[in-house]
């Protein structure tokens, strides 16, 4: 035929007997390569008609892509996942390989054709070596088709003839467990298999625990010393190998005898497990998408009888458009039709072709050879005993390449919808990420890789894919899974070790809580007073507001790096109110720690323009102001500064009274003048803020930069005052509790690096384990020494995480929240400079919560003393009191206040307090005092 259709092209063209010979010589050939061409074109048309279903379209696999992803959803809620085709099994492995993985391990991989096991030495020295032996055992149809006993002691008798071999029955090894069928973990150790794949069918093992099977089988061998830490399957072990090489691999990918995928999901999405810390690899078991009828609409014919010929009709309708183990027989029935349609070999059918499983996957990636893909399929055809002419080779090479394009179109939708779940999950306008992968399709198919690395990044152009083969098998993988493990033991004893020395048992917080009652009965006595470490300082506030308080009043609020000048109105009677107008200024450094004369020379400025502001400068209004530093007070109006605390350093205030030298500076201004009532604690005006709305509130709490308390006291149990009637507010300045060395006990390395690190060393250290100015310190300093241990950030300590304050106590409170997940905390981290890992975020929460809980504990046990001396005071069986609060810690922090009700409920039982938020801060308390002050002085005249 073929010589005749040339014969009759040769005649037909308008060459004659005139024309010189080596243009006839050159006619020909371009004749030959036009007709060649046409014949592929004209076979390549016929097979593209005959397989129009197989030929899947860009928009035909985006929605492939959004089906998968919808499956992927199914698979991880709770209630879907029964019924869920795509099972999206929890594999209980949270962390990827970092590099300081070391030891040796022995891996087991079960799942393929041949069993094996290995040896692996893992060294960290610097630079991240794997050396690895190896032996490979037959896996014969009595074993994958016999029952479970048989399988694993099979198993157990290899393992201990690898050993014998290697010469290591002398020692223990950790092993991993590489079984590469569907299998629900409830942990890394254990695994129940759902259901055998691929050519298995052993009896008795499905819904049974094969790492269980696994053990009883090793115990017969007295000699095998092994301890089974981690059940893993071969797409996980794939991820594992390839993660050790490179940091960003998150996915594992099998295309294989079998096909399965596998990547790393946020705890918070995976309804099947606790918790919603961190990340772990979800193995997808995707070959079984499409078993609930999903992909119905794709599949042919011959996917049917595929599946009707299988030894799992209706499950793995996926992998059996895919894997390895199908292509072959793919193209065999494909062949097998197109020769009874008279398409193909003449309408002749050889006895192989009819033959189930004679073509095989190895046999299609010959045909698809680069140049040599038509002798080979030549060859192969004549070997199925067929007689193909030119137009057949073309016509069958086609077919495979249809078959297994498919395939790989098939893998890229699956793994563009994983990619694509990756970057929402990151909340990245693009992703960078590497996929691991292996399996002998993908290795040994001249054209697979690249055909699935083109679609996947045609589907997803939003994300950059670097596609990383495992070079050593998922038996590898097993090893590095189990390698991981056993550094993550070592790690969180470490961790544990460290933050221990952070835990308070409730006998510790008694003996703080009796330790602070102490403190302030020797604040309280006239002898003891003066090396008292509670100074419990009289404010000479001796009421608290009883709603008859009205009238203007300025208040000022000192005690931050902010300054803020309030107008406040109080009206009273049935309709009392409280009206306030405020500005705020900042105080730069330069001023905290300058002179105290430019202090207070930029306090009046201030002052000057808020009173502008307002319209007010003419008016000499009452002024209360809130000066939230320890100071010794002879009367409300008169303060003594005892020292400065919270950064401030301005100097010649130590000592001297803050109203004499506010009234100073107000004089050098000589533009205005002011009625200075009241110089109030911050503390003392949340307690009268409170205080005004419940009248029970006889306690104030600051708990934000600085933390401190204060009380009402009976006056005849404040020796330090004349008089013995009625009572008087104590500012306790409980932030130096402790300084005599009477919590020692309780105080961390870290702490006395806060300590000595800060502008009051060996003062305030009460102060330095509780308040917001030093919580996000002693975190930094437990970072460093995690790092310096190899714990944090690859052991790297970065310039930021030396550089002191860097570490604020906001991004507790950030980083502490439920809402915020590990995601949003590495994006702080690296705000701070520090480029996380998901496990280094997990460690960092961990490190704020050990910090700010022990925080809130230390506040509940001096606020129960001060509770418990309240009842005591009062002669009751049971106190129901208020507690009046403010700070940002206390507002802001997402535990601290919880934490804190919960210890004083444990430590004064028989207290019952309520704590209620100060909304407007210790201005208006500083107001509320004044006007109180007005109020008794009116009183006292008439």
């Amino acid at each position: 035929m073929r010589s005749a259709t040339l014969e009759l092209l040769i005649h037909s063209s308008s060459v004659t007997t005139e024309t010189p010979i080596s243009v006839k010589k050159m006619f020909a050939v371009h004749l030959l390569a036009f007709y060649f061409t046409k014949l592929k074109e004209d076979q390549i048309k016929k097979v593209d008609r005959f397989l129009y279903h197989m030929r899947l379209s860009d928009d035909v696999l985006l929605d492939v892509m959004t089906r998968f992803q919808a499956e992927m959803v199914k698979g991880l809620e709770r209630d879907a996942h029964p019924t869920a085709a795509v099972k999206m099994l929890p594999t209980f492995v949270r962390s990827i390989p970092d590099g300081s993985e070391k030891g040796d391990f022995l891996a087991l991989d079960l799942g393929g054709s041949k069993f094996r096991v290995l040896k692996v030495k893992v060294s960290e020295d610097g630079k991240q070596n794997v050396q690895m032996e190896s032996q490979f055992y037959p896996t014969p149809k009595e074993i994958t088709h016999g029952n479970g006993t048989e399988l694993f002691d099979y198993v157990a008798d290899c393992l201990a003839d690898f050993m014998e071999t290697k010469n290591i029955k002398h020692k223990k090894f950790p092993l991993g467990f590489t079984f590469s069928f569907p299998c629900i973990q409830t942990k890394l150790d254990e695994g129940v298999l759902l259901s055998w794949t691929k050519y298995f069918k052993v009896r008795g093992v499905q819904e049974t625990d094969v790492i269980s099977s696994l053990r009883h089988a090793l115990r017969k061998h007295k000699d095998v010393d092994v301890d089974v830490l981690a059940l893993v399957n071969d797409t996980v072990g794939t991820m594992m190998t390839c993660g050790y090489d490179d940091q960003r691999c998150e996915v594992g990918i099998i295309i294989g005898t079998g096909t399965n995928a596998c990547y790393m999901e946020e705890m918070s999405n995976i309804d099947l497990v606790e918790g919603d810390e961190g990340r772990m690899c979800i193995n997808t078991e995707w070959g079984a998408f499409g078993d609930d009828g999903s992909l119905d609409d794709l599949r042919t014919e011959f996917d049917r009888e595929i599946d009707l010929g299988s030894i799992n009709p209706g499950k793995q309708l996926f992998e059996k458009m895919i894997s390895g183990l199908y292509l072959g027989e793919l193209v065999r029935l494909i062949l097998l039709k197109m020769a009874k349609k008279g398409l193909l070999f003449n309408g002749k059918i050889s006895t192989a072709l009819r033959t189930k499983d004679k073509i095989e996957t190895k046999h299609v990636a010959a045909m698809e050879k680069h140049k040599k893909g038509l002798q080979n399929t030549k060859e192969i055809l004549m070997e199925l005993g067929l007689t193909p002419s030119e137009e057949d080779c073309i016509a069958v090479q086609h077919v495979c390449t249809i078959v297994s394009f498919r395939s790989a179109n098939l893998c890229a939708a699956a793994l563009a919808a994983i990619l694509t779940r990756l970057r929402e999950n990151k909340k990245l306008i693009r992703l960078r990420t590497t996929v691991g992968i292996d399996g002998t399709l993908y290795k040994t198919h001249p054209q697979y890789p690249k055909r699935l690395h083109k679609v996947v990044r045609r589907l997803v152009p939003n994300c950059d894919v670097r596609f990383l083969l495992s070079e050593s098998g998922s038996a590898k993988g097993a090893a590095m899974v189990t390698a991981v493990a056993c550094r993550l033991v070592s790690q969180r004893k470490q961790i544990d070790d460290i933050l221990a020395s952070f835990e308070l048992s409730k006998e510790n917080l008694i003996e703080v809580k009796n330790k602070m009652r102490e403190e302030l009965e020797y604040g309280l006595k006239k002898e003891t007073h003066a090396t008292a470490t509670v100074k419990m300082l009289p404010t000479y506030v001796c009421g608290t507001p009883d709603g008859t308080e009205k009238g203007k009043f300025l208040a000022l609020d000192l005690g931050g790096t902010n300054f803020r000048v309030l107008l406040v109105k109080i009206r009273s009677g049935r309709r009392k109110s409280v009206r306030m107008y405020n500005k705020i200024f900042a105080i730069p450094l330069e001023i905290m720690q300058g002179t105290g004369e430019e202090l207070f020379d930029h306090i009046v400025q201030c002052i000057a323009d808020f009173l502008e502001y307002m319209g007010i400068k003419g008016a000499r209004l009452p002024l209360g102001f809130t000066f939230s530093f320890p100071c010794r007070q002879a009367s409300i109006d008169k303060g003594a500064l005892v020292e400065w605390t919270k950064g401030f350093k301005a100097t010649d205030c130590e000592g001297e009274d803050v109203v004499d030298m506010l009234r100073e500076a107000i004089k050098r201004r000589n533009e205005f003048d002011l009625d200075i009532v009241a110089v109030v604690n911050d503390t003392v005006g949340t307690m009268m803020t409170c205080g005004y709305e419940d009248p029970n509130c006889e306690i104030g709490f600051i708990a934000g930069t600085g933390s401190n308390v204060c009380y009402m006291e009976e006056m005849k149990n404040i020796e330090i005052v004349e008089g013995t009637e009625g009572k008087m507010c104590i500012n306790t300045e409980w932030g130096g509790f402790g300084d005599n060395g009477c919590i020692d006990s309780i105080r961390t390395k870290y702490d006395k690096e806060v300590d000595e690190g800060s502008l009051n060393p060996g003062k305030q250290r009460y102060e330095k384990m509780t308040s917001g100015m030093y919580l996000g310190e002693i975190v930094r300093q437990i970072l460093i020494d995690l790092t310096n241990h190899g714990l944090l950030f690859r052991g790297q300590i970065s310039e930021s995480l030396r550089t002191r304050g860097i570490f604020e106590t906001k991004f507790l409170s950030h980083i502490e929240s439920d809402q915020l997940a590990l995601l949003q905390v590495r994006r702080i981290l690296q705000q701070l400079g520090l480029d996380s890992t998901c496990d280094d975020s997990i460690i960092v929460k961990e490190v704020c919560g050990a910090v700010s809980k022990r925080a809130a504990q230390l506040c509940g046990a001096g606020l129960a003393a001060i509770v418990e001396k309240k009842r005591e005071n009062r002669n009751l069986e049971h106190l129901k009191i208020t507690v009046g609060v403010d700070g940002t810690l206390y507002k802001l922090h997402p535990h601290f206040s919880g934490i804190l009700r919960e210890t004083v409920k444990e430590m004064a039982p028989q207290c019952d307090v309520t704590f209620m938020l100060s909304e407007d801060g210790s201005g208006k308390g500083a107001a509320l005092i004044t006007a109180v002050a007005k109020r008794l002085h009116n009183v006292g005249e008439n």
